[in-house]
């Protein structure tokens, strides 16, 4: 774990979408795949589904992901340089 601060100031839905979209810029989840669903994510983090969700629905308004119901949340894009 250890890339979100429970403690720091920035809110940790966008600590991890910020992980998330590293990850998107870096390939680590490549366009057309699946991003790990929102349980996962929770657990990943050590935090509510809440939380997880509000993170995957940055990704989403960024047009990096688009969710299709009952297969999950694909990645549609990668963020631009500089912008993770």
């Amino acid at each position: 774990m250890g890339e979100i601060d429970l403690d720091g100031p920035e809110p940790l839905f966008e600590q991890v979408a910020g992980v998330l979209r590293r990850r998107i810029a870096a390939g680590a989840y490549p366009v057309g795949r699946r991003i790990p669903s929102v349980r996962d994510i929770a657990d990943e983090f050590r935090v509510s589904q809440t939380t997880a969700e509000a993170a995957v629905r940055v990704l989403r308004r960024e047009g990096l992901t688009r969710a299709t119901r009952g297969r999950g949340t694909f990645v549609i894009a990668v963020p631009p340089a500089g912008g993770a």
